[in-house]
């Protein structure tokens, strides 16, 4: 049941339409392409989540890449912030494979889903705060659907926040908010919620997040979900 209402879900992420700036931004990147990519059909639409869907652990990112997911059609998948990810996930045991190339590459997830605050590629990588109130109701979906999910790896401040606005629609918030850092880790309702920055090129380049940082967090993911 859960697979098939997610398969509806998804559907409904990829027509929607919403946000006229993201709508002409990501068909406009579609056309126009990079040279690199110029041989390949870009997906140009919204990009549903992936992975399992009975996972325990949810990876939520900010929004599709340009080149990257709003390329390939799914999250992470071809740019390097993926190449950092799934090669993660794989030392971590939750990824059957180290590399996330195209939708069809045999990638598979255990134990894992991945998803975005927001399902379209945005201007600058910065999504208005309109633009994600707006896809807020794709997570609150997707969450109520993952029933199994307990532990949420948050990839940067965005996605942070992101997950405390869908959480305050579905109860109380703890006092103070917790406030998002790199290993930053809180209870939020039936929820362990852990921080880590984001592997983009502008932290994994300036050596703000390692391999090993990375690691840590989802090494400590795995620790919580054999207690």
């Amino acid at each position: 049941m859960s697979r098939l209402t997610l398969a509806t879900l998804r559907q409904d992420v990829i027509a929607c339409r919403r946000c006229p700036r993201l709508v002409q931004w990501r068909e406009q990147v579609a056309r126009e392409k990079r040279a690199a990519y110029r041989d390949e059909t870009y997906w140009g639409k919204p990009v549903p989540g992936f992975g399992d869907s009975r996972a325990r652990l949810l990876v939520l990112g900010l929004a599709p890449a340009a080149h990257g997911g709003n390329r390939t059609g799914r999250p992470f998948t071809g740019d390097r912030s993926g190449d950092w990810l799934y090669a993660a996930l794989h030392r971590a045991g939750f990824a059957n494979q180290p590399t996330s190339r195209h939708r069809n590459d045999g990638l598979r997830l255990h134990d894992c889903y991945v998803t975005a605050c927001a399902r379209c590629c945005p201007p600058g990588n910065h999504p208005t705060g309109r633009e994600r109130a707006n896809c807020q109701p794709f997570l609150e979906r997707e969450l109520s659907l993952l029933r199994q999910v307990r532990i949420i790896v948050c990839l940067g401040g965005f996605a942070w926040a992101g997950l405390l606005h869908v959480l305050r629609t579905r109860g109380d918030l703890p006092r103070p908010l917790p406030r998002f850092r790199h290993g930053a880790e809180a209870m939020i309702q039936n929820y362990h919620v852990l921080g880590c920055y984001h592997p983009s090129q502008q932290n994994t380049f300036t050596g703000r997040l390692t391999e090993s940082m990375l690691d840590a967090v989802l090494t400590r993911a795995r620790e919580l979900l054999t207690r």
